[in-house]
């Protein structure tokens, strides 16, 4: 359970902290998203997620609940009850190289004193990967112990597995760190580092946009110029909707499945409800069941 709260907070990060302003407000929010259409014989479902939060802020809406009900197969970002998907989330905080062995004597020094703000020193992380690093932003900018801290996806996973669905997911782990890899290297992980104040008061403002269940505010937050410019976009948010997009309609095809996604990949010209549609699809937002 801790790699997959780690797990999470590198998974926050690339699902939920990219922001910019918003344009033509879709009024057509919720967290709960009904497929149909095009050939599918039962609707399928789409669950935008807060991948971690507080247990303080932390509730599973009903409908939530009902339409994974409905649902044959759970489907994940990430198959938590792959072996060799858990396998690589318990390596993927670590490397060979150190950091240190990376910088200059001057980055070190400047790393070592940004560490300081997150109650760790390069000393203790010099072995950590860029994720690992990446990581300290979103357990700084939770405003509480771990001890408290609840997964949502591991909530509707323990769930469904309860009721015996049949588990899958989008992507790979390594699928996944690639794409952090792609938009963030080590400089730019540091960059995001020296910015822990401002995404504390961001991490506030998207747990209040989603128990409105306002996915569009969230999107929104998750494209700031500062914390992610174009390119990294296109890596963290665009290439991966557009990957599972392509997968999704054949999962469906089968049997209806539940998906459960990052609330970032459901909005905007590239977003999971968009695609969907624009391969004919009907989507609409869920209100109860």
């Amino acid at each position: 359970m801790k790699n997959l709260i780690k797990f999470g907070f590198a998974a926050l990060l690339s699902a939920t902290f990219m922001t910019a302003n918003a344009q033509n407000r879709n009024t057509e929010n919720s967290t709960v998203w009904e497929v149909s259409g095009n050939g599918l014989t039962k609707p399928s479902y789409i669950a935008g997620t807060f991948h971690v939060m507080c247990r303080q802020d932390f509730e599973i809406k009903p409908k939530v609940m009902k339409a994974l009900e409905k649902s044959d197969q759970f489907v994940m970002e990430i198959n938590y009850t792959d072996p060799a998907e858990m396998t690589a989330i318990q390596k993927m905080y670590q490397t060979d190289k150190k950091l240190s062995d990376q910088l200059t004597p001057e980055e070190a020094k400047e790393l070592n004193k940004i560490l300081a703000d997150y109650g760790t020193d390069l000393k203790k992380m010099d072995n950590s990967s860029s994720q690992g690093l990446y990581a300290l932003i979103s357990m700084k900018a939770l405003p509480c112990p771990q001890t408290e801290i609840k997964s949502y996806e591991i909530e509707l996973l323990q769930n469904a597995l309860k009721n015996k669905k049949k588990v899958y997911g989008l992507e790979k782990v390594e699928d996944q760190m690639n794409s952090i890899n792609k938009a963030y290297n080590l400089k730019a992980v540091i960059g995001q580092l020296k910015m822990g104040k401002e995404y504390e008061t961001l991490f506030k403002e998207m747990i209040t946009a989603f128990k409105k269940e306002d996915v569009q505010s969230i999107y929104t937050s998750f494209r700031n110029d500062k914390i992610m410019n174009a390119e990294q976009e296109k890596a963290m948010l665009t290439d991966r909707n557009k990957n599972w997009a392509e997968k999704m309609p054949e999962i469906m095809k089968k049997e209806s499945a539940f998906f459960a996604v990052g609330s970032a990949h459901l909005m905007g010209e590239n977003g999971i409800i968009k695609l969907l549609r624009s391969k004919g699809y009907t989507l609409k937002p869920v209100s109860s069941l």
